[in-house]
């Protein structure tokens, strides 16, 4: 069983990274889209074609543009903090509980 425990843990530890790189993919986008990028930027293409279809299917479930305002990055970064601070904590005490 411990073999089946250090894959839980090293599955719980590549997601925790995982999250925490997509929440700063999303921070980055969000704060570029305070300025006029170029959308030839090969980084600004890289952006938009990492954080579109997550943010659109959010957009298309929960209009939150308010006053020129899109809000939609701010919900989705929480969400990956609860799913952060969900999902890898659960899958750590199921290896503990494994091993």
């Amino acid at each position: 069983m411990f073999i089946l425990s250090n894959f839980i843990k090293s599955l719980a530890t590549v997601i925790h990274i995982l999250l925490n790189l997509y929440m700063w993919v999303f921070i980055i986008r969000a704060l570029i889209s305070w300025v006029s990028p170029d959308p030839y930027n090969p980084i600004v293409r890289f952006l938009y074609n990492v954080t579109d279809p997550v943010m659109n299917r959010v957009r298309r479930y929960l209009p939150l543009h308010f006053g020129g305002i899109d809000l939609t990055p701010m919900v989705i970064i929480i969400a990956l903090i609860f799913l952060d601070s969900f999902l890898v904590p659960s899958l750590y005490e199921l290896a503990m509980r494994l091993s």
